[in-house]
């Protein structure tokens, strides 16, 4: 499909048969492969843009198969654009003809930077020149360093040649002739090449500094040479400038060689030999200090100090001091040359690390980042390698080699870096377009799902976040405009936040205002906690903030409940001493129960029982207070000397007692909750009787004594009805033998009542709770182990047929052992007689157990012959004869287990 169709604008039908039936597909699925089909044929964006339209309200999966393909489009488009403005820089620097190297670099960094693709043509082949011309530039400038090199070489060479006969210089003439030529050969064709103006403007200097130097000393060493030649040959001629040769000229001529008179040193001032001393000594002993310490590099600098204070004072110190500074310069020179070898050692391991970043085993290649920390470090420390040592541009150059092919495996991954850091950015921008519209949007439709509301917004933020890398200055320039989005998205929210806060704050004080009543109200702080859950299921907050909030909102209401606690704790520790008396009764039925004595159990049962009505602390205060009436009658007898009769003693102790209840039972009120009711007070006088309602029915008047003969209190079970009620018109029962009426009041302030216990602390009721269930349970389990081993001794004397291994009566039971075991006695002291089957099978009938396999059949025909005896006594009514006629005949293991199991279920009836 070609971009001709791309300025016409189709309908739907039209469309349709374009992208091959993908409108009309009956399917998702099916419309989604047409259209793949379809962008096969690579469309044009115009008609990729009006299928986008037409087919993103029909099916979204589709559309979105569309709009990648315009987004690709999108992107080869700009991608094109930037390709075509950097090649156009590209190119201009490689037709430039004084290249800077800095600008080469940069173009290829700002390209990366801008997303350009390096990668694909025909920024592949530009960036491939300006690397091949960067590199030719580096050659140069390297060559200008080995030419520099070499002449100091030279120069050495002729040096070293002044040093021995001058045959032999004169010999290696035409070789040293030859290697200057040469390299001023090298030299002229380095000035010579194009690429020599973009060289380093420090570079041309120094190699016409080697040049000069190289050609004053060649020249130089050829004059004297002449001169030497001449002075052989002639006689008379002058000898040459060098020593050397000429002490062997005059050797040849027979002149004898006199060795330079040595003048005599002139007096010098003590003081200022003194201060020489001390400065070249002061030197001295810096420069031992830096060697014996090994450092290289210092020690270098105090060499030198050393040299200028024996050049400053050489001929002022004397002979010892002097030999002693020329040892400590050659052992610094000593340094100084380790120094060197431990630097180049250093510098080969570098080289080696840089190789080895490509030569890496299959599987384990590094990284980009890791690839260029690791080059970073590497030349970090060629670089402090430098500082310490001569420089060696040998290794460097090797070492810089595996460090630039190393570089490429980083600018693959910058490049790859830079493209996602572009992406992200063009994502980042969409969120952040996306968040303002959906601002926009929700100004005018707000709805009260404030949470919803809350909820996309950290949705949002969780998109930035997630949102990818790129580098410090993109995110610099989207970071404000991210802030101002989402603030202006946020800004109904925190609007109602700052209400919700508001209010919140104002029930905070609410609760503080109630937690500081006297009486704590709980339904007013029902309803204000309502409030506040209410305020903050409407309206979401910081989780920290609404936390800190809900502390300082339940600080105070929860203080005035611990006072409450408090005040109830003081109430119930009054209480303490019928809670201790509770609290040991309790501990002695559980101690009793863990005995496993029946007995034991029930008599603690029974005191626990009393503790809890409070007889046994009553019993005690009456005890109490008896004896301390007694004691006081006692005392005012033995004052009065009249004997305390036993009518006086008696009423004494019940007043006393009486005294006692009444002064303990008003603390008792004060402190106990809701159940706590006071002794009754005295009998008051009673009223005088005004007027009395006219009621003439039997029994109603006081001073009429009730008929006697009362009813009963259901109907139908009186057996004496007519006779009581004296016929049809007969008075009915008097009231006073059916007991006291509910509307009479008039004897009320008669009754006495007992006082209702004061109610058990939380400990104490616990106690006395699980006590009694546990005595329950282990009673029952006593009576399962006593009824177990019952039926394990009525098996064992039908087996031995000892009547007298019968359990007891009581062991047995009640209800069957009082007619039941007599019968079973007689049946296990008789012979055994043949097996009961009828009998086993009726106990099991009555029993209502099931029968084992074998005998179904004879059970099914016993119940259908016991359906036609309809007189005789049911299985139920019999089974203690049964029994009795199964014991009565053979033992035998499986009827024992059929009767075991019978008697399992009929003995707990």
């Amino acid at each position: 499909m070609t971009s001709s169709h791309s300025a016409k604008h189709f309908d739907i039908a039209q469309l349709d048969s374009l992208t091959g039936g993908a409108f009309s597909a009956a399917t998702a699925g099916d419309r989604a492969s047409r259209i793949r089909e379809w962008l096969q044929g690579n469309p044009g964006a115009d008609l990729l843009a009006e299928v986008f339209r037409e087919l993103s309200v029909k099916d979204k999966g589709a559309a979105k198969l569309v709009r990648e393909r315009l987004d690709e489009a999108k992107r080869a488009k700009g991608q094109e654009l930037l390709a075509a403005e950097w090649a156009t820089r590209a190119q201009a620097l490689i037709d430039t003809a004084k290249l800077n190297i800095a600008d080469a670099l940069a173009w290829q960094r700002d390209a990366a930077k801008a997303g350009a693709p390096l990668s694909k043509e025909p920024l592949t082949t530009l960036k491939a020149l300006l690397a091949e011309r960067v590199r030719g530039i580096e050659d140069l400038q390297h060559q200008v360093q080995v030419q520099r090199e070499a002449a100091v070489l030279l120069a050495q060479r002729i040096e070293v040649l002044s040093t021995k006969p001058w045959t032999d210089a004169q010999a290696a003439l035409e070789a040293l002739r030859a290697d200057v030529e040469h390299w001023q050969t090298q030299a002229a064709a380095l000035v010579a090449h194009a690429s020599w103006v973009s060289v380093d403007l420090k570079f041309p200097p120094l190699l016409d500094a080697s040049r000069g130097q190289l050609l004053v000393v060649w020249d130089a060493f050829q004059a004297a040479l002449n001169l030497a030649v001449a002075a052989a040959a002639d006689g008379s001629a002058p000898l040459p400038p060098v020593p050397v040769w000429a002490d062997e000229l005059r050797t040849a001529r027979g002149v004898p060689v006199e060795a330079p008179a040595k003048q005599a040193k002139p007096k010098i001032d003590p003081e200022v030999r003194a201060q020489a001393t001390a400065a070249v000594r002061a030197a001295l002993t810096t420069v031992e200090q830096e060697v014996a310490e090994g450092h290289g590099k210092a020690s270098t600098g105090a060499a030198n100090a050393l040299r200028n204070a024996l050049k400053e004072f050489g001929k002022v110190i004397d002979g010892k001091l002097e030999n002693q500074a020329h040892a400590a310069l050659a052992a610094a020179g000593e340094l100084e040359g380790w120094q060197r070898w431990r630097a180049d050692q250093i510098r080969e391991e570098l080289v080696a690390k840089a190789e080895g970043l490509l030569k890496r085993p299959e599987g384990q290649a590094i990284g980009g980042r890791k690839m260029q920390e690791s080059l970073r470090n590497l030349r970090d420390q060629w670089k402090q390698t430098d500082q310490g040592g001569v420089p060696n541009h040998a290794l460097w150059k090797r070492f810089d080699e595996a460090c630039n092919e190393a570089y490429k495996v980083v600018e693959g991954w910058l490049e790859k870096v830079k493209a996602e850091s572009a992406e992200h950015k063009a994502q980042r921008l969409a969120l952040i377009a996306e968040v303002n519209a959906w601002a926009e949007a929700n100004r005018t439709a707000l709805d009260d799902d404030w949470k919803g509301f809350n909820r996309i917004l950290h949705q949002f933020g969780d998109r930035w976040r997630e949102g990818g890398h790129v580098g410090e200055k993109v995110f610099a320039e989207l970071q404000p405009l991210w802030k101002a989005a989402i603030a202006n998205a946020a800004a109904p929210l925190e609007a109602l936040q700052a209400q919700s806060l508001a209010a919140r704050h104002a029930m905070i004080e609410e609760a503080k205002v109630l937690g500081a009543a006297p009486v704590l109200r709980i339904d007013a702080v029902k309803a204000l906690q309502q409030r506040w859950q209410a305020q903050a299921h409407a309206v979401p907050i910081d989780r920290r903030q609404e936390q800190k909030l809900w502390d300082a909102f339940r600080k105070p209401i929860d203080d005035a409940f611990n006072r409450k606690t408090a005040e109830r704790e003081k109430a119930e520790t009054a209480l303490g001493a019928r809670d201790r008396v509770v609290l040991d009764a309790a501990k002695a039925l559980e101690a009793a129960n863990a005995s496993g004595d029946a007995q034991a159990i029930r008599a603690a049962m029974a005191a626990l029982e009393a503790a809890l009505q409070g007889q046994a602390l009553a019993r005690a205060e009456v005890t109490a207070a008896g004896a301390q009436e007694q004691a006081a009658q006692s005392a005012a007898a033995e004052g009065s000397n009249m004997p305390l009769t036993p009518v006086d003693s008696a009423q004494a102790a019940t007043g006393s007692i009486a005294n006692s209840d009444a002064e303990g039972a008003a603390p008792t009120e004060a402190l106990a909750q809701d159940t706590v009711v006071a002794p009754a007070a005295a009998k008051p006088a009673p009223k005088p009787v005004v007027a009395v309602r006219g009621d003439d029915r039997p029994g109603m008047k006081k001073e009429t004594p009730a008929a006697p003969g009362g009813r009963s209190g259901k109907f139908g079970d009186r057996k004496d009805a007519g006779a009581s009620r004296g016929g049809r018109d007969g008075g009915a029962a008097p009231w006073g033998d059916r007991g006291p009426r509910r509307d009479d009041r008039s004897d009320r302030g008669d009754r006495s009542y007992a006082p209702a216990a004061p109610r058990l602390g939380d400990a104490a009721f616990r106690a006395q709770r699980d006590a009694l269930e546990h005595a329950q349970l282990a009673l029952k389990k006593l009576a399962a182990q006593a009824h177990g081993e019952a039926l394990t001794q009525l098996l064992a004397a039908w087996e031995k047929r000892d009547a007298a291994l019968l359990p007891s009566a009581q062991e047995l039971g009640s209800r069957a052992a009082a007619q039941n075991r007599p019968v079973w006695a007689k049946a296990v002291e008789g012979a055994a007689k043949p097996t009961a089957v009828q009998s086993l099978l009726r106990l099991e009938m009555a029993a209502e157990v099931p029968t084992p396999a074998e005998h179904l059949d004879a059970r099914r025909s016993l119940q259908l012959q016991l359906l036609t005896r309809r007189n005789d006594p049911a299985p139920a009514q019999t089974w203690g004869q049964d029994a009795a006629a199964v014991l009565a005949g053979e033992f035998n293991a499986a009827d024992a287990r059929r009767l075991q199991t019978v008697l399992k279920v009929l003995l707990k009836r």
